[in-house]
């Protein structure tokens, strides 16, 4: 298959996997539950610090100390800025979490990515020929704007949201699948060419970090609320993480494998956090 239809069909279905999640998100999430997580100013205190100050120092810190390529360290970063795996609920659901303080969590960690990532990723990477408007544009299309259609579907029409629930639910397995076989197609032939046992390694130690730590600094925080910290953290939303190399002139192959191998390092560490 030609190398650029695999990258468009790629972008397409990664874009569709993207805005599936999140308006699966937003037709289970009720801004009625969020609010009691959004009043603890503890809770948002610490997901704001781990999610968007601790995260990206961390991942930027590893770069420094464990020789990366600059592509990987540019998809690590990228990681370290987007907490929150959209399908956390289920997670949480899993290990009897409460579902409130989930339902403020993302709806906290999904509307500040897309402002903040737009804000700092080109003071980051100054080499590159990118603006915050173009960073913003795929993080609104793609996150924002289903997001808040899930939500106001939720809000207007409950009965609604339930029977569109299992629909959106289907087409985005779908075009995960699709979106990842697309992906190895195009850029898995780079994970042999490269050596990434040092991404490997500093993939460990950031998921091990963000993992533990703000479960045992969660001070202020009850165990409830500690665990929903800590899964949050512990996962990535590696749609949102991807989305801002695409939309550089030229997409950096490294950063997406990095970004890669966050997938199943995270859903590792989340099997251990529950």
């Amino acid at each position: 298959m030609d190398s650029n239809l695999i990258t468009v069909l790629f972008k397409v279905s990664l874009a569709i996997f993207i805005a599936g999640n999140l308006l699966d998100m937003g037709l289970r999430l009720k801004p009625r539950h969020a609010v009691l997580g959004l009043k603890n100013y503890y809770f948002v205190g610490h997901t704001l610090f781990w999610g968007f100050v601790a995260g990206p120092l961390l991942a930027f810190a590893i770069t420094l100390m464990i020789p990366l390529q600059d592509s990987f360290a540019m998809g690590l970063v990228f990681l370290g800025m987007t907490p929150g795996v959209p399908f956390l609920p289920m997670i949480i659901h899993r290990v009897k979490g409460d579902l409130g303080y989930t339902a403020a969590f993302m709806l906290l960690v999904s509307v500040t990515a897309v402002f903040y990532i737009p804000l700092v990723v080109p003071f980051l990477f100054e080499g590159q020929s990118v603006s915050a408007w173009m960073i913003a544009r795929p993080l609104l299309l793609v996150m924002f704007l289903p997001l808040l259609a899930g939500m106001l579907i939720n809000r207007f029409s409950e009965t609604f949201a339930f029977n569109a629930y299992p629909v959106v639910k289907k087409i985005t397995v779908l075009f995960t699948v699709l979106a990842c076989g697309f992906g190895a197609l195009k850029y898995g032939g780079g994970v042999g060419e490269s050596d990434i046992s040092m991404a490997i390694v500093s993939i460990v130690i950031f998921f091990f970090v963000l993992t533990t730590f703000p479960y045992w600094f969660g001070f202020g925080l009850m165990h409830k609320e500690k665990i929903i910290l800590s899964l949050g953290m512990s996962t990535r939303n590696l749609g949102a993480a991807i989305a801002p190399v695409l939309a550089m002139d030229t997409v950096d192959e490294g950063a997406v494998i990095m970004i890669g191998l966050g997938h199943p390092a995270m859903l590792l560490f989340a099997w251990i956090a529950t």
